[in-house]
């Protein structure tokens, strides 16, 4: 075979293996999508999801556009963030980050949960048990002094988080929090948050009725 057949031969050849390679990952269901695998969910049902990429069984793994299914995915109310990638040779993962009931907002004799960003999740007839209610004057996402109150309910540690009944916040710099037991806790604004904790635990031991750990060096009990 003279150098020129050997050349174009080998061109062919070569042409050919990157047409098969091509056909097999961009065409072909040999590499198409067999599982949607779901994980971080606890509450969303497996289902719901994978309906919510919209990705046909078989479909080429290598044109799913992630980005596309990640934004369908995330607007799920309930989805806060979500991951997608490629598992190959089959598989689309899907890792979502679930919002998560922080407070309830008080909305038309029922009851809206809302996540830590003030998200409403859900609405409910009856508040669940164990949330505090969130007392502002424009409830929403964004709202400097929704933001504080959460920021607040957030940073306290369990052992004080279950003692309290309401959150309360006419500003972002006054935070206030009623305890299941009728005592009263001006907290001030959002900073500082784990020094007043730590204050505040101590505070309880002692009987009051208003604890004042706005300000953590000087603190006032009456």
């Amino acid at each position: 075979m003279s150098g020129v057949w050997r050349t174009a031969f080998l061109g062919l050849l070569t042409a050919g293996v990157v047409g098969s390679v091509v056909w097999l990952v961009f065409f072909s269901p040999v590499l198409g999508v067999r599982e949607i695998r779901v994980t971080g969910n606890a509450v969303l049902p497996v289902e719901e999801i994978r309906r919510a990429t919209g990705v046909a069984a078989g479909r080429p793994l290598a044109t799913v556009d992630v980005a596309e299914v990640k934004a369908k995915v995330g607007a799920i109310r309930r989805v806060e963030s979500v991951s997608v990638s490629r598992d190959w040779p089959g598989t689309l993962a899907v890792r979502v980050v679930e919002r998560r009931p922080a407070a309830v907002v008080p909305q038309g004799g029922r009851a809206a949960l809302v996540d830590r960003h003030g998200v409403v999740i859900e609405v409910r007839d009856v508040a669940p048990p164990g949330l505090p209610t969130l007392r502002v004057d424009r409830p929403g996402v964004g709202d400097p002094a929704t933001v504080a109150a959460l920021a607040v309910v957030g940073a306290l540690p369990e052992s004080l988080a279950g003692r309290v009944a309401e959150v309360a916040a006419p500003s972002p710099e006054t935070v206030s929090l009623r305890l299941k037991d009728g005592r009263t806790v001006v907290w001030g604004g959002r900073d500082r948050s784990a020094d007043k904790a730590r204050i505040l635990a101590t505070l309880l031991r002692s009987r009051a009725d208003t604890y004042d750990v706005s300000s953590p060096e000087v603190v006032t009990v009456k």
